[in-house]
């Protein structure tokens, strides 16, 4: 049963593999690197404008 699951027969691909192509290395980093930066400065610009709006208004 060992020799079944070594790695040398991860190769063969099964029916229904397709991994396609490759990403590349701009590809990798804008996916990875920063599309979450853009989102997580997104969130934090529109919780930042929402805190400012409220904070003008005093209360007595």
């Amino acid at each position: 049963m060992m020799l079944v699951s070594l790695p040398a027969f991860a190769v063969n691909p099964d029916d229904g593999d397709d991994p396609g192509p490759g990403l590349s290395v701009a590809e990798t980093l804008g996916l990875y690197v920063a599309l979450p930066v853009a989102i997580f400065l997104a969130i934090s610009a529109l919780v930042m404008l929402g805190g400012r709006t409220g904070s003008g208004k005093q209360q007595r």
